[in-house]
């Protein structure tokens, strides 16, 4: 049995060193319970914590005095964070992050973990988060947990036992739930173009949010789908259910939903609850290239910030606030263009207000380089950049910008190529 202790005895400094660093569950594994407790100090000097996506607000601007912050993205609360210049962000790809958290320099000394009760023969599971929490709390030197009764059992990879925990606490606040919003009509239709690209037997890799709801909607008439993704959302339950999802086309983990993490509501972490369908694996798994590049018909469908007109991508920085992340899309772009039948795809409305998402210079980062090219959609179609020269990428993106937008892009165009002419002519 895991003894329980109350959350307000716990004593941090018992467990931390000074310049300890900490890693803790994201998204909907965030333990909300340890970490309010962690932040409201005090705590030995020198302490510093990697946090990844923010669902619930938990680390405030009041509380980074308490503890050195770092992020591999800036969405949620984190932007506000980062702006205030209380968060600093380590830009990297998804796939290196079980080596961060894991390595020498940079591993965590201490982990949090919000876990589900263990099992009567004293096995442990992570719950809805395996990603690279797995690798930050074997590499750790403390794990403590924070038990919530109606966190899933989840199978995959890891699963401790409850020596690996060194103190575990009852969870004061239900897990953070991810729902979205119904999708609005320009969604539906980049949903609809999107769906156009998936054949029955294909294997999915997606995001979260009403765009990744209204492409996951349009897919009820396909058959034999698979999932591979970073990120499991609610959209899969209805297609597992109605035996559309079922995986038995994949090569690799067959009749298996695989992901690192779930992210959605309590009816996703329900579902998910000891079903022998869906398995959490390591980020060192779920992103890499050889497993990616080993599943035909991998379908990769990715979102954007802003696209420039050769296929440059940034999907980090909107109206100057890091708002974003490198994340695992340049992973899952690579791996789909390596799978057989497989298709990249980066998806994004066409404007943002009055402003092109279409653009002549990106306004931020290159999160995506131009040579992993992707076959591009907005409501107005798409543009498939995969062989094109840049003459011809410019055309094709310009075609799928919104009309109002496309005069002036088609005259930023030509000005860049004349300008690249003549300093060849030089």
């Amino acid at each position: 049995m895991l003894r329980l202790n109350s959350v307000d005895e716990l004593d941090y400094s018992a467990y931390l060193y000074p310049g300890d660093r900490l890693v803790w569950g994201q998204a909907c594994g965030e333990p909300r319970t340890l970490v309010e407790h962690l932040v409201s100090g005090p705590l030995p000097p020198g302490v510093s914590a990697f946090v990844g996506i923010d669902v619930a607000n938990t680390v405030r601007l009041e509380h980074a005095a308490h503890v050195r912050l770092t992020s591999y993205i800036g969405s949620g609360g984190n932007s506000a964070l980062h702006t205030a210049g209380l968060l600093d962000i380590t830009p990297g790809h998804y796939s290196t992050l079980p080596e961060f958290v894991s390595a020498a320099e940079t591993g965590a000394d201490v982990a949090l973990v919000r876990i589900p009760p263990p099992d009567p023969q004293g096995r442990v599971s992570l719950g809805t988060n395996h990603d690279y929490l797995a690798d930050a709390v074997t590499h750790a030197r403390v794990v403590i947990a924070e038990i919530d009764e109606r966190a899933p059992y989840t199978g995959g990879d890891v699963e401790l036992t409850t020596a690996d925990i060194d103190i575990a606490v009852p969870a004061r606040h239900p897990s953070a739930q991810l729902s979205s919003f119904p999708p609005n009509a320009v969604q539906q239709r980049i949903a609809a173009h999107v769906a156009n690209w998936i054949d029955d037997g294909a294997t999915l890799q997606v995001g979260v949010g009403s765009l990744t709801d209204a492409v996951l909607a349009q897919l009820t008439d396909r058959r034999h789908l698979g999932l591979h993704s970073g990120q499991i959302p609610d959209g899969i339950v209805d297609l597992m259910m109605g035996g559309i999802l079922t995986g038995e086309r994949k090569i690799l983990d067959r009749g298996l939903a695989v992901g690192g993490m779930l992210m959605g509501t309590q009816r996703l972490f329900d579902f998910a609850h000891r079903n022998r369908q869906i398995s959490l694996r390591r980020a060192g798994y779920t992103h890499s290239h050889t497993v990616l590049a080993q599943q035909p018909k991998l379908i990769a469908i990715n979102s954007a910030l802003e696209v420039d007109l050769t296929g440059q991508i940034n999907s980090e920085v909107a109206r100057g606030r890091y708002v974003g992340a490198v994340g695992g899309a340049v992973n899952f772009l690579r791996g789909a263009a390596a799978s057989p039948g497989g298709v990249p795809i980066v998806m994004l409305p066409a404007t943002a207000g009055p402003v092109s998402r279409i653009v002549a210079t990106l306004s931020g980062p290159v999160s995506t380089p131009r040579s992993d090219a992707a076959v591009i959609v907005t409501e107005h179609g798409h543009a498939d950049l995969r062989g094109l020269t840049l003459t011809q990428r410019a055309d094709a993106l310009i075609a799928i910008a919104a009309p109002e937008h496309r005069s002036q892009l088609s005259h930023a165009a030509d000005a860049a190529f004349a300008a690249a002419r003549r300093s060849q002519i030089r």
